[in-house]
């Protein structure tokens, strides 16, 4: 079995997950969530940790933490054991709790922490009853499902705000936020303003996703299963990446994230026109497909995206790289575009 590939870094940031054994419940009631809140607030003094955002499902959690002194194997781990044996005393059991080892991916904060937040905080309302299990965002995303009618928006947003297994309701002032968990951090991502208004700012940032349908995903950006960052943050990262490449797969695809030029010679060849005919045609489907595959495949940021693409404007980038992320979920053509597009990336010679 391969194993889990793990970068350790100082002042490293990172999604953390862990999901009970053979998918069952690691949290039967709210005493058990409550005492692992408490693990949480134990975890972040003795490890020195910063704990940017939770959510703790029935049979799961999303931790997004911060490591100043590189430790969060140690961290983990002792957050897992403790409640692990906790857990196994109070219910009379014996055996593994969780599912093998915890799942961490390395995070570009700047560039992805608050999209990150975002989807740990909509897990709640991330489920079948309210239309928006994997199957109906696949749907959304091929622009195959319906729109939301207002009355299951309405029931979405109302599980989110009440839902008090999570860090929302501390983020958007709907419960006092634990001295434990860190929010300024994030919230600063959303520019300058006083607390108040991040706060509303973050709450429409969330709320208008369940409105959509939660058609997009922080992890299209994930390479090798292990590192959610731009191409200059992901070749930071090569001197601690050790392992075997056999046995560790992500190891091997971290180190062969496609270029911008492979993400542009395959939208030419998918669009039939040299990049410099129809680069700078504002709204262009052509350009803006090279700019999202750029994000979701290279990794680049929006600035880097920008200077490639001729200089454009980050600002710019991002409202092409968002226009096409809307228009892909409802233009079945253009979602075979782009689907052909991302096959020449993964197979040149096609």
């Amino acid at each position: 079995m391969a194993r889990p590939l793990r970068i350790q870094r100082p002042g490293g940031w990172y999604h953390v997950t862990a999901r009970g054994n053979e998918r069952r419940a690691i949290f039967r009631e709210d005493l058990d969530r409550g005492h692992f809140c408490e693990l949480l607030a134990a975890m972040v003094e003795r490890f020195v940790v910063r704990l940017h955002t939770y959510v703790l499902m029935d049979n799961h959690y999303h931790l997004m933490v911060e490591t100043p002194q590189a430790n969060l194997s140690q961290a983990i781990q002792w957050l897992n054991v403790s409640y692990s044996a906790w857990f196994n005393r109070r219910y009379a059991r014996v055996g593994h709790l969780f599912q093998g080892r915890y799942q961490a991916v390395v995070v570009e904060h700047q560039a992805w922490a608050l999209s990150l937040s975002r989807y740990v905080h909509l897990n709640p309302v991330r489920i079948g009853v309210l239309g928006l299990d994997k199957a109906a965002r696949d749907r959304q995303r091929q622009g195959a499902g319906p729109p939301p009618e207002a009355a299951q928006v309405r029931e979405r947003i109302g599980r989110l705000r009440r839902y008090r297994w999570s860090s929302y309701r501390a983020y958007v002032g709907f419960a006092q936020a634990p001295s434990w968990l860190e929010r300024q951090a994030v919230l600063g991502l959303l520019g300058s303003g006083n607390d108040q208004c991040r706060r509303q700012a973050y709450r429409e940032y969330v709320e208008s996703a369940v409105r959509q349908g939660l058609a997009e995903s922080p992890w299209e950006g994930l390479v090798g299963q292990v590192v959610l960052g731009g191409a200059e943050f992901v070749q930071g990262l090569q001197g601690l990446l050790k392992g075997n490449e056999k046995e560790q797969p992500g190891l091997r695809r971290l180190r062969e994230r496609p270029g911008w030029e492979q993400v542009v010679r395959a939208v030419e060849k998918v669009k039939g026109e040299r990049w410099e005919v129809f680069r700078d045609r504002q709204g262009d489907w052509g350009r803006d497909l090279a700019l999202y595959l750029g994000r979701k495949h290279s990794g680049m940021k929006l600035a880097e995206l920008g200077a490639a693409a001729g200089g454009l404007d980050y600002r710019t980038v991002g409202w092409a790289v968002a226009r096409f992320g809307q228009r892909v979920t409802q233009d079945r053509s253009l979602a075979e575009l782009m689907r052909r597009a991302e096959a020449q990336i993964k197979n040149p010679e096609m």
